[in-house]
């Protein structure tokens, strides 16, 4: 059964009171209120000198720029902060009340500078173009599967519900829109999401949403026009350097409290290991928590405070366009703390459109799993929005930021409170996984590997030579039946979900598999070839099957 489509208007009436419209229409206040809080923060917290914080951050910055530029940085950045490093050695460290005072007035300047840089452009009538630009745009590229040409772009519409999935708590979700404010978190394995995830919100008829996207994604100016649009503001992940970091934690927090709707990457970046994130970086996931404890602090009695809720998305494909070169970065990671070369697959128009065509243009699916709503400490909320524990007993999330009857800051408290939270986002993430037969064609094929070479380690596997990359189809087809099973059996409780091809006979199930796993790509990681199983490319092959990794199979097989 089909969602019923939604007006905006049920949601939001009268468009002028949508937050983000607001925001926008505060721009300048916004950026004056994010430096100004952001200043005072680092004032009051530094333990440290701010000459001393300064300096890193220029240093950082120049060894950024040096190693790691981008075409969307600004054309001034060298000038820019060889001035700032100039003024910075004209001040007289003797002088001390003095230089305290140019030192808060550089790091202002820095703040700022970040500020607007970090800042969404929204524009209520470019975004109203750009929704009904992307949708006619997904259709028409999907229409290309059916009709081949160019007259194909122009042959009557293909409805994205026989595409694109949005499924799981849906009405939820909306019901929630109108009762507080929504942070989205979803899954991250394509630079594809982004778009996705702007079309799925609008499609469910929620109002726009700002929403945290790479700040390399602007290098392209139609696709920066269309990520303002739809109300993005900027994260360079670059920048590691903690003046840059607490900004973007104030302007994300400060949104929020304002109630802006919003979305972000918890797990930071696309993953690069194609696994389900388990670590998520705190400090945005920090800010939703942040936001609602000042939204109780600053409550006149008797107010009623708006709540904070979170959603969990997980995006489903059937293959990943970037995966080859996602897992040659995974594999070369040492883990340790580093500038990161980001792989930019989106340097032209041209390769964007080549991209978004040959993606759209495959037959296969594509699914955004909604979750259930929780509070910011990961407790299940029904549609009012009130919250309950695991027991089903109701909750005060108030009650999480008193002590002795008052609303209290408390770092180290707020700390494990973003802790429990992240975990109960991975856990969502594992139960709103829809397994595709591809996921579950990859894993079997790999493990399989795995324990014919036992004393091998993970790297000598993916270099096998090819005579040992041939399986018997029958033995595979048993493995995956096995499998299969074990997670029906946690499909059932609740834990994991399942498309519904996989409920097809296990030789329908796993040809499904074999058609879509590495669709695109210029070798397939697995094919049949008569009575066997052939493994082509062991890297993508195993970048699939991470996907799976979480729910135990490994002791089925």
């Amino acid at each position: 059964m089909r969602r019923k489509k939604v007006r905006y208007s049920e949601i939001i009436p009268n468009k002028s009171e949508w937050p983000i419209v607001k925001l926008s229409k505060e721009r300048k206040e916004f950026i004056d209120e994010v430096t100004a809080e952001t200043h005072e923060q680092l004032v009051g917290t530094k333990n440290g000198s701010l000459r001393e914080e300064i300096e890193m951050t220029i240093h950082r910055e120049k060894l950024r720029m040096k190693a790691n530029p981008w075409r969307v940085d600004p054309p001034d950045e060298k000038v820019y902060w060889k001035n700032i490093q100039a003024r910075l050695l004209d001040i007289n460290p003797d002088e001390k009340d003095k230089a305290k005072e140019l030192e808060k007035e550089l790091l202002s300047e820095i703040i700022k500078r970040y500020t607007q840089e970090i800042a969404g452009n929204f524009k209520n009538s470019a975004y109203q173009f750009a929704q009904s630009f992307v949708t006619f745009g997904f259709a028409r590229l999907l229409n290309a599967a059916r009709v081949k040409g160019l007259l194909s772009l122009f042959s009557r519409r293909l409805d994205l519900d026989d595409k694109i999935h949005v499924i799981g708590e849906t009405e939820h979700i909306r019901s929630l829109a109108k009762k507080g404010t929504v942070v989205m978190v979803p899954t991250h394995f394509s630079n594809l999401d982004s778009i996705l995830i702007g079309w799925a919100i609008q499609y469910l008829g929620l109002p726009p949403f700002i929403y945290g996207a790479g700040l390399n994604l602007f290098n392209i100016k139609i696709l920066a026009y269309f990520m303002n649009s739809l109300g993005a503001y900027k994260v360079d992940r670059r920048k590691k350097n903690p003046i840059y970091l607490e900004t973007l934690k104030t302007y994300s927090r400060n949104a929020i409290k304002r109630g802006c709707h919003s979305l972000f990457f918890p797990g930071g970046t696309r993953s690069r290991s194609g696994e389900i994130e388990t670590n998520l970086r705190m400090g945005l996931l920090g800010t939703s928590i942040e936001a609602q404890r000042e939204l109780y602090l600053n409550a006149k009695e008797g107010d009623e405070v708006k709540k904070v809720f979170i959603v969990p998305v997980v995006i489903n494909y059937h293959f990943t366009l970037e995966a080859p070169s996602l897992i040659r970065d995974h594999l070369k990671r040492t883990g340790r703390e580093r500038y990161y070369v980001e792989a930019d697959e989106f340097s032209t128009s041209y390769k964007l459109g080549t991209f978004m065509f040959k993606f759209f243009t495959k037959g296969s699916d594509i699914s955004v799993n909604v979750g259930r709503g929780m509070d910011i400490l990961g407790n299940y909320v029904d549609n009012d929005g009130n919250s309950f524990d695991k027991n089903g007993n109701p909750i005060n999330v108030r009650d999480y930021f008193l002590r002795e009857k008052k609303i209290t800051f408390d770092a180290q408290r707020e700390k494990e409170y973003v802790r429990v939270l992240a975990k109960r986002i991975v856990e969502e993430f594992h139960k709103y996984n829809r397994v595709f037969a591809s996921h579950l064609v990859a894993f079997t094929a790999f493990k399989m590997l795995e324990r014919k070479n036992p004393k091998l380690d993970i790297y000598h596997v993916l270099r096998l030579p090819d005579e040992d990359l041939v399986l018997d189809y029958e033995e595979f087809k048993k493995n995956f039946k096995k499998l299969r099973t074990r997670l029906n059996n946690i499909h059932e409780k609740g834990q994991v979900d399942m498309a519904d091809h996989m409920k097809k006979s296990a030789t329908e199930a796993i040809e499904h598999g074999l058609q879509n796993v590495g669709l695109y790509h210029d070798q397939r990681p697995l094919i049949k070839r008569g009575d066997k199983i052939i493994v082509q490319d062991t890297n993508t092959l195993y970048y699939y099957h991470n996907r799976m990794n979480g729910y135990g199979l490994e002791k089925y097989i």
